[in-house]
């Protein structure tokens, strides 16, 4: 792709980022309401589907395959994030984050995290492209990771407060116990270091969801090259997937109990792709994309199907023992 079109294409999601920003704020803090992120989600998908034909029709080399490869690849990244989104509710919850003050905090977090996907996105493709054994590595990586998600304890305990770049910061920068409404610094009052710049609990909240990212793309940014080696389309697809998930919060976030056993399906969407890559490195066999979509989108909506249905089932055998 032409510089140009690398250069349109970040200017147009720093003014999605800029919409969604003042979309969200319009209200002034407020809490967003399920109505409000279900609607949101469906803007963002209907955009980032928009791309996808746009792919489609202008994509100069390949445009069916590639648009097929968007497609996959953006559904991955999505997939993966909503279980991501599950752990930022911890994190919320944990330092206990407002909900009204939520959606800014995640905001500058999906910001960090669309630089932090460019880079490690550009790196990789540089990597594939001069040592493709590395797809090898990958490859196992991603079955290692996807059976590990199978035998997860999620009543295991984290505490972010030991997060070692939280521990960091708070050895150069003093931070206060106090929230502070949607304030990320305030300045210290009489009785706390009084005239000096003070972080807020909601900021440590920004640090740990902005290094957790770290970690959860070192899950799909491997996960995605299963479907494509076009540095454009990895990154548009990811960098779309993710543009979409703070309203995807605030939407799964009232229902998260029904999704207790997506993590499995996650499991098996891991797992597969690993294997995709090792046929394809050593065996020569690539799966065809709308196979590969097919089977991720199938896993996915079964996954969430069967959690629904088991969680609602488990709710009235609690009720009529009751």
């Amino acid at each position: 792709m032409p510089v140009w079109a690398w250069i349109l294409f970040y200017v147009l999601v720093l003014l999605m980022l800029v919409i969604d920003l003042k979309s969200f704020g319009r209200k002034g803090q407020h809490e967003v309401g399920i109505r409000e992120a279900l609607t949101m989600t469906a803007v963002w998908i209907a955009v980032s589907l928009v791309f996808c034909a746009g792919i489609y029709w202008f994509y100069p080399v390949d445009s069916h395959e590639k648009a097929m490869e968007f497609l996959a690849g953006y559904l991955i990244e999505k997939s993966l994030s909503m279980d991501n989104l599950f752990v930022f509710l911890m994190l919320f919850s944990f330092f206990g984050v407002e909900r009204k003050y939520q959606h800014e905090v995640l905001f500058w977090g999906i910001f960090g995290a669309l630089v932090l996907r460019s880079v490690f996105i550009f790196a990789g493709a540089a990597m594939v492209e001069r040592f493709e054994w590395i797809l090898a590595v990958f490859g196992v990586f991603l079955i290692y990771t996807g059976i590990k998600m199978f035998s997860h304890d999620e009543d295991e305990q984290v505490d972010p407060s030991n997060n070692i770049f939280v521990r960091v910061f708070k050895r150069f920068f003093p931070v206060t116990d106090q929230m502070h409404g949607g304030a990320f610094f305030v300045r210290g009052e009489r009785n706390e270091k009084s005239g000096k710049w003070l972080a807020t609990p909601l900021f440590i909240t920004l640090i740990v969801i902005e290094t957790t990212d770290v970690a959860f793309a070192v899950d799909s940014i491997p996960a995605i090259f299963s479907v494509s080696r076009d540095p454009f389309i990895l990154l548009t697809s990811n960098i779309f997937a993710i543009l979409g998930l703070r309203a995807l919060y605030f939407a799964l976030a009232a229902i998260a109990k029904y999704f207790t056993y997506l993590k499995y399906g996650l499991g098996i969407i891991l797992s597969f792709v690993g294997v995709k890559m090792l046929l394809e490195v050593f065996w020569s066999i690539k799966v065809p994309t709308p196979i590969s979509l097919a089977l991720i989108f199938g896993i996915l909506v079964l996954s969430m199907g069967l959690s629904v249905v088991i969680s609602r089932r488990e709710g009235v055998k609690e009720e009529k023992q009751k």
